[in-house]
Parts: C-alpha cells; structure tokens; sequence
C-alpha cells in the first residue's frame, strides 16, 4: 500500500452530525465508532471515537470528538481543497455553503478557473477549484 495524507477533523460533540453531513454531500460509506464503543460507559460514551468517510470518487475524510478534558479549536489549523475539472463539485459547493459562510463567492477567476472558500456550518474552512473547460 503507498503513502495516504487525509484530512483529520477534531469536533466538539458533533462529530457524527458532521461527517453525516459530509456524507450527505459526497455520498460513499461512513463508519463510526463511539467512546461507548469501546468500553466507555460515562458522559462521553456517544460521542465520536473515530470516524472514516470513503466516497465514491476517492476522497477520505476522517474525524472525532474530542475526549472529555479537551477543548478544540474547530477550524483555525485546516482548510479542505477541493479541485478538478468535474462539475459535480459545483454540487459540492452549493451544499457545503447551506448555512455556512462564504468568504469568497465561487466565479471565475484571473487565472482562468472558478474558485471559492466557505466555511460550513461546522467551522471547517474549504477551498473549491472548478478547472476551466477546454
């Protein structure tokens, strides 16, 4: 197996609705398990151990709660890339901005490409790439 980089998401308790609404958007297959899931039976016993989202076109993401103790700071260490030539992410778009906010509308841009950053409803910051038709 080679080497895989794939983003990592530390939530505050809603981890699962996150990567719920992330598979919502991307489609593919969830898996999640909780504290409880591996012998925790106190406050945190339902919130998010670990989590993998694999979709259809290949993306993973993966996340969590944090443990009882920690606080996160949701959103200031990462911001998601998304970038190609497929107009699906146009789709992408449109649903990771439902009730986020844009920093930067998605239009053409100098370069040539639509481009635009959201930061969604969870905190996360994302970057969306549409390459220019030929």
């Amino acid at each position: 197996m080679s080497a895989m980089l794939n983003p990592y998401l530390t939530f505050n308790g809603t981890a699962r609705s996150a990567m719920e609404f992330y598979q919502s958007i991307f489609g593919g297959d969830l898996a999640v398990s909780t504290f409880g899931d591996f012998g925790n039976s106190g406050p945190e016993a339902d919130k998010v151990m670990h989590s993998r989202l694999e979709t259809p076109s290949g993306f993973v993401l993966m996340g969590s709660d944090t443990p009882e103790g920690e606080e996160p700071t949701v959103g200031d260490a990462i911001t998601l890339s998304l970038s190609g030539d497929d107009e699906s992410l146009r789709g992408y778009w449109d649903k990771l901005s439902e009730d986020g906010r844009v920093t930067m509308p998605l239009e053409k841009q100098m370069w040539g490409d639509a481009f635009g950053m959201v930061t969604d409803r969870f905190g996360i910051g994302w970057m969306v790439n549409i390459g220019a038709s030929s």
